[in-house]
């Protein structure tokens, strides 16, 4: 009687074959077997079932617009049947790349550059969907496929460079313009707010003389003794200046030459 241990680590899965033949998956534990009557040769493949990765390097694309990119993908990957991903291809991680690459170049080439370079999500739902379908068949499940690197002929990269160097060139005149603008509009609304206190200060000061000289006639009127006093004050600063003659009496005086 011989007795056969196996240990399968969490995360893992093993499949179990019997001279050769394939009996069934086996879960994370220990697993005992024991040859009663005749010897089995046993032999477990162990199958990765967390998430992993791939990188897609260097893929030669043609746009549909006649552009050559070079392409990477990061592929994020998971084994949802092991037995399937042992037994229906050779390598199901060589199968996972074989038809990341189609997919991705079966997708770029229906877009052109700009549509590539405007939302570049479409091309990892594109390629999740499409090896989605391929994948189930060789229990592999695509998670994501994100654009690592996207690589451009040398002459378009210096085109490009000048595109957006003018673009980040006309957003900062359209700022700078923006900022100028408001401070135009700040400054005539701060003229215009000072003129119109001016204008109200002018008011209220005329208005204040208006109702000090109504009021200095109205007591002038009033009292004739205050207009003789006032007489006397306009008298005594002309009087202040110098090089002025008064004559009092002349009008009396003349009268009685006459």
């Amino acid at each position: 009687m011989i007795r056969q241990v196996y240990y399968i680590r969490e995360g893992h899965a093993g499949i179990l074959y019997e001279d050769g033949a394939l009996v069934r998956a086996l879960a994370a534990g220990r697993h005992v077997f024991w040859n009663w009557l005749r010897s089995i040769r046993r032999d477990v493949s162990i199958v990765d079932l967390r998430e992993r990765s791939a990188t897609i390097k260097n893929q030669e694309i043609l746009t549909a617009d006649k552009v050559a990119l070079r392409l990477s993908l990061l592929v994020y990957f998971k084994v949802t049947d092991a037995t399937a991903a042992l037994q229906n291809v050779e390598s199901y991680e060589v199968r996972l790349y074989e038809d990341v690459q189609l997919a991705a170049r079966r997708f770029l080439a229906t877009r052109t550059l700009d549509q590539i370079l405007r939302d570049r999500n479409d091309i990892s739902d594109a390629v999740r969907e499409d090896v989605g379908r391929s994948g189930a068949g060789y229990g592999v499940e695509v998670k994501r496929a994100d654009v690592k690197d996207l690589v451009f002929p040398g002459n378009l990269r210096e085109i490009m460079n000048k595109a957006i160097e003018a673009e980040r060139e006309g957003e900062a005149l359209l700022i700078a313009a923006g900022k100028h603008a408001e401070v135009v509009k700040l400054d005539a609304a701060t003229r215009s707010e000072t003129a119109r206190v001016e204008a109200e200060t002018a008011a209220r000061v005329a208005e204040t003389r208006l109702a000090a000289s109504e009021k200095e006639a109205a007591l002038l009127a009033a009292n004739p003794q205050l207009v003789r006093l006032r007489e006397l004050e306009v008298l005594r600063e002309i009087g202040a200046r110098g090089g002025n003659h008064f004559y009092v009496g002349v009008d009396k005086l003349v009268g009685k030459l006459e």
